[in-house]
């Protein structure tokens, strides 16, 4: 197999969810499909002092399982499953991905708060997977990319556009059939709200204009190179993260650019994307770019 996608898996409704959505998206890619566990120690202990159970037997029933769900909605896919890595791992998902087209994972609410999308473990991952990684929810039209949500929706940041992030959004459009909504939040200069200031019509209408034309400018090209794909160009008052969320409520799917950092120090996952991750409604690809 030498083109293929990869979906974690560990038997929650998340990461079914997410081996779902690989699963069709390997087949509108027509390539393979992996589906991996990454082990740690806890897969050679015994579940149950009274009734010893081979853990790792488990794991493997569990893979195979997966494995016959996917082939059952897509019998013509070539799909493996497998264990990989022997410690950390998000250490072992990061490296079993540096072959992949994509990483898929599911994403699990934390605690009571029902805003709060992804834990730690897929928040690291996608901070550090060098393909672009998509988080899955387990429930509704989000864990399932629903074919009634017609659109793909990329944030773009305007200052500092990012091809692959552009092309990977107008790629997964065009496999899709979907409109792409090309979204870009900004917000007024600080100095208008002082005093509860409000700027003349036409001065806020410059600026809008302003930010239009930097989006139409981060897309340019595109349309010709993609001419199946309908484009709506959204730019609206508010921050990059609060616009996508709130758009996110009828998208197929929500494509964020995450910047390749070549240091340990400091936060791997951009402050938008880490919003969104959080709180978008539709699965969420994080696309790393330079």
């Amino acid at each position: 197999m030498t083109q293929y996608l990869l979906a974690g898996v560990d038997g929650s409704p998340e990461s079914t969810a997410a081996a779902r959505w690989a699963a069709d998206e390997a087949a509108r890619r027509r390539v393979g499909l992996r589906l991996v566990h990454a082990q740690t120690w806890l897969d050679d202990v015994h579940a149950d002092q009274v009734r010893p159970t081979d853990v790792r037997g488990l794991t493997r029933r569990m893979l195979e399982d997966a494995r016959q769900e996917v082939l059952a909605a897509h019998p013509g896919l070539e799909v493996r499953a497998e264990l990989v890595g022997d410690g950390e791992p998000t250490d072992a998902l990061v490296e079993a991905a540096t072959a992949a087209e994509l990483l898929v994972l599911g994403s699990r609410g934390l605690g009571g708060f029902r805003g709060l999308l992804v834990g730690s473990f897929g928040l690291a991952v996608a901070a550090r997977c060098e393909v672009p990684t998509v988080l899955v929810r387990a429930t509704g039209a989000e864990g399932t990319g629903r074919p009634d949500r017609t659109e793909v929706v990329l944030g773009v940041d305007t200052r500092s556009p990012s091809d692959e992030v552009v092309d990977f959004a107008f790629q997964q459009a065009a496999r899709l059939g979907a409109t792409l909504r090309a979204v870009h939040g900004w917000t007024p200069p600080p100095v208008w709200g002082y005093a509860g200031w409000v700027p003349p019509m036409a001065e806020a209408e410059q600026f809008r204009a302003i930010e239009a034309e930097l989006l139409a400018e981060a897309l340019a090209g595109r349309r010709e190179k993609y001419p199946e794909v309908t484009v709506v160009e959204d730019c609206r008052i508010g921050t990059g993260s609060s616009v996508l969320v709130d758009v996110s409520a009828g998208a197929a799917l929500v494509v964020v650019g995450r910047r390749r950092r070549r240091h340990e120090v400091g936060m791997r996952l951009g402050p938008i994307a880490h919003a969104v991750l959080h709180h978008a409604e539709a699965p969420v690809a994080v696309v790393p770019h330079d």
